[in-house]
C-alpha cells in the first residue's frame, strides 16, 4: 500500500509518493490549474493518481499560524479535503505543514537549483516533507 503525500496550494498541488511498502518517499508532480476555485481537473487527477498507483493513504498538509489556529488558508484546506473525500474512496489525514515550504526552499537552494527553477519543484518538495513527517510520527504510534 503507498502513501500519497498532497501540499494543497491556491493554485497548485504538490504531490508526493512512497514506495508499495511506504518506507521511501518520491516527488510526483505538481498538479496546476488557473484559478483558485477550478478543482474538478485538480480531483479529477488526483483520483487518477489514487488508483494507477494503488494509493492506501492520503496524507494532505493543514497549514496552521505560528499559533497553531487555522486560518483562511487551513480552512481553504480543509473545504479541499471534504471534495477530496467525496472523490477518493481512502482514508485522508491532515498533517501539520507548519514551515514546510520554507524546509522546501532551503532545500532547493542547498541543492544548488536556480532561483528561476525552484517553483517547478517547491510544492512537489513541500509534500515530500510532509509525507515523510507523517511516516515518522506514524512510525512512533506503533
Amino acid at each position: 500500500m503507498r502513501y500519497l503525500g498532497l501540499d494543497y496550494g491556491s493554485r497548485t498541488v504538490g504531490c508526493a509518493i512512497t514506495d508499495e511498502l511506504g518506507i521511501t518517499v518520491q516527488n510526483l508532480e505538481t498538479i496546476q490549474r488557473k484559478e483558485e476555485k477550478k478543482l474538478r481537473q485538480t480531483l479529477a487527477r488526483i483520483k487518477e493518481i489514487t488508483e494507477a498507483y494503488d494509493v492506501g493513504t492520503i496524507v494532505l498538509g493543514l497549514p496552521l499560524n505560528m499559533n497553531d489556529e487555522a486560518g483562511e488558508r487551513a480552512e481553504k484546506t480543509l473545504a479541499f479535503k471534504e471534495l477530496l473525500e467525496k472523490r477518493v474512496n481512502v482514508p485522508i489525514y491532515l498533517m501539520n505543514e507548519q514551515l514546510t515550504t520554507v524546509e522546501a526552499e532551503t532545500v532547493l537552494e542547498e541543492s544548488g537549483i536556480p532561483k528561476k527553477d525552484r517553483k517547478k519543484y517547491i510544492d512537489q518538495i513541500a509534500a515530500n516533507i510532509i509525507l515523510t513527517d507523517f511516516l515518522r510520527n506514524e512510525d512512533k504510534k506503533m
